[in-house]
This record gives structure tokens, sequence and C-alpha cells, in this order.
């Protein structure tokens, strides 16, 4: 499945300068937005959960706080490795590509949160990974995925900035390119050495993930546009949220 050469996600999300620049992110929005789904989904203290794309696990230890059964898989080894000092009898956490079949299902629900999907170069791919997520649902088991609003996001976006974390100046610059939306992160490292990376997400409109649900055998049940779980509104919304039903 793999591209010639490392594919960026498997480089950049294993940095550490990567977790230095996100570090501030608003860990209870995060909670706030889990407990949203979990009030809306009203899962049994039986049910199992996957993680996917989990990064470090601060998700998936939140969601086996809750009394689920969770798996969290990613494909950063450091990632997992970070994660698994928290790994329990109820929450596991594996290395996994999630163009791959899935063997540790089946799941009752599979979340996909933070814009964790639409990295992958071939659009083929994010089928192909729709289809490996589906096949590890239940049948009426629910898949999440929690997306950017294409559709503002590339209206609002901000060419340039520049943000300073325990002094490190990160350069960051934004484009469309190709069909993705394209950052692009220089700065500095602590060896003086200057860096570059690249974040690339697809440009995914509602559209061509309705495409991807039909050909990966999901049904659409609701399109949310917020983590308050608000109707989606295509002009005005900050975020996509599929709640997706395996066909039985």
């Amino acid at each position: 499945m793999m591209q010639p050469g490392p594919e960026w996600f498997s480089t950049w999300f294993d940095s550490p300068y990567y977790h230095l620049l996100y570090r501030d992110r608003d860990e209870q929005e995060a909670r706030r937005f889990i407990d949203q789904l979990l009030a809306h989904l009203h899962p049994k203290p039986s049910y199992r959960l996957l993680d996917l794309a989990c990064g470090k696990g601060r998700h998936a230890i939140y969601l086996s706080e809750q009394g689920l059964e969770v798996t969290g898989v990613d494909l950063s080894p450091q990632s997992i490795a970070h994660a698994r000092q928290f790994a329990h009898a109820r929450l596991h956490f594996h290395v996994h590509d999630m163009r791959d079949p899935l063997p540790y299902g089946p799941f009752d629900f599979i979340f996909n949160l933070f814009t964790s999907f639409g990295y992958f170069q071939h659009e083929t791919e994010n089928v192909v990974a729709l289809r490996s997520a589906a096949q590890a649902l239940r049948p009426g088991g629910k898949l999440v995925i929690d997306f950017l609003n294409t559709e503002r996001t590339v209206r609002e976006l901000v060419a340039y900035e520049e943000k300073t974390v325990d002094g490190i100046t990160f350069r960051i610059s934004r484009h469309l390119e190709s069909g993705f939306i394209v950052k692009d992160i220089r700065f500095a490292d602590r060896q003086g050495q200057e860096q570059h990376h690249q974040e690339r997400v697809r440009a995914l409109s509602r559209e061509s993930f309705e495409e991807y649900f039909a050909m990966a055998g999901l049904r659409l049940a609701e399109v949310l546009g917020n983590y308050r779980l608000e109707p989606f509104e295509q002009a005005t919304s900050p975020r996509m949220i599929f709640i997706l039903k395996k066909y039985a």
C-alpha cells in the first residue's frame, strides 16, 4: 500500500516538533465533544469502540474512562509506544495503517476524530480505508468521521502566520494544490538546523465523502456541523461530522 519514500504523516507525526507545535490544542473542547457524541449515540457499557488514528491516545484514554472497552490504533510507532503506558484490560493500543484490514474487531463504534482522514495521495486509498473500517464494524454499528468543513476552510485559509512555542518559531504557510489543502511548516530546530515539514489534507467535499461512503457500504445517517453537534450548514459550519451506519 505504501508509496515510494515515506508519506508525510509517517515522519511528521513522529517528530517531537509536531507535538510541540500542537501542544496547546483545546483538550477541554475535545472532551466536551466526546461527551456530546456519547450522549448522542447512547453506548451500552458492553460496547467496544475503536479510536482510528488515535495519536498518543488521549481521547482513547478518556473514552475508556467513560466505561467503554477501547482499542486505539495509529500509524505512528512513537505515539503508540507513548499510549501503551496507559493500557489496561479494557484499553489496548496497536500500530496500524487504516488502509489495512483491522484484525481487532468487531466494534460497535469507530471514531475517526479531529481531521484524521484524507491524508493519502490517491483517492482510492480513502475508500480502501473506509472499507476496512466498515468491515470491522458490527452490523448496525456506527462510524463517526470528524472532518473540517472544506468549503469554509478553503475560503478562510490563512496564507501565512508565525507561532513561537518554547523558543521555536514555526513559520506556517497554507495554499491549495492539486486538490489538497497544503500547510508548509518551517523552523530552525534546537540544533539550529532548518526543518521543513508539510501537511497535506485532501480538500474533500461532502459530495466526495458521500461517494466514498456508498462505495464502502456505509449509509449516512446524519451530518453535524460543530462540536456541539448542531446541524451542518455548508456556508458557516466549522466541521463536517458524519455519523454512518453499516448496512446490516
